[in-house]
């Protein structure tokens, strides 16, 4: 019993650490906004030779369809509540796979941090004009719509999209836990992540390339963590011989 409430506490303080580095790192990205505007205007440019800037559309598609503006918002700002659920359910219900998970996450709260002080990007509700900024006019935690005279730092962070990123990271999890004794169900895992993407993509969050970032981020995660897991692994056996 005393050993499994210390491992627990481990990784709660292992998890914790992690997320105090990612938050305060991302304090420090996103910088300068004039930057962040020029790198969103040259992602753009990318998307329209490549026919994917799709954006405005959706977000003019969701403004117009107010009882979807609910969904949307709230699985905007509660995603959080899945992700939670997601680390209590793998670690209570599935711990074979745990450190795994939890060593994928912790990696991609590492890797997407040089990423936003090497790349600041404005997402498309500043960036791109006709764009509502649907979370902030809806929200339903009371806030008031920003405008570019009082932009925080952390909103120049939009390459790549962690609400995805996260997201996915829920998918690859559930997936990782049920994929053994329940392959089908560990399939649906990954609706959460592609709903997600169409959130992200109608409230004028993010583009579509900060999606395919998000998607980029987490496969070097789990090739990190693997790579961790193999060094670890090495050693032991280094050490026992």
């Amino acid at each position: 019993m005393i050993r499994g409430r210390s491992n627990a506490l481990i990784e709660v303080a292992i998890l914790v650490a992690g997320g105090v580095v990612f938050f305060v790192g991302q304090r420090f990205g996103g910088r300068p906004v004039a930057t962040a505007f020029a790198n969103a205007r040259w992602l753009r440019s990318i998307e329209r030779d490549l026919h994917i800037d799709v954006e405005l559309a959706m977000n003019s598609w969701l403004a117009g369809h107010p009882w979807l503006i609910v969904v949307a918002v709230c699985v905007y700002r509660l995603y959080y509540v899945v992700l939670v659920g997601v680390l209590v359910f793998v670690f209570v219900r599935h711990r074979e796979v745990f450190v795994s998970v939890r060593r994928v996450m912790v990696a991609m709260a590492l890797l997407v941090l040089p990423v936003y002080w090497a790349v600041p990007m404005a997402p498309p509700r500043f960036a791109v004009p006709g764009t509502v900024d649907i979370v902030a006019e809806h929200d339903i935690f009371g806030r008031s719509a920003a405008g570019p005279g009082d932009l925080g730092q952390m909103h120049m962070t939009a390459m790549p999209s962690m609400h995805v990123g996260w997201a996915l990271w829920c998918g690859f999890a559930v997936w990782m836990a049920l994929r053994a004794a329940h392959p089908r169900a560990a399939l649906l895992a990954w609706l959460f992540p592609v709903g997600m993407m169409l959130v992200v993509f109608t409230t004028g969050n993010h583009y579509v390339l900060d999606v395919v970032g998000s998607v980029l981020l987490l496969l070097a995660a789990v090739g990190v963590a693997a790579g961790w897991s193999a060094l670890r692994a090495r050693r032991s056996a280094a050490a026992r011989v």
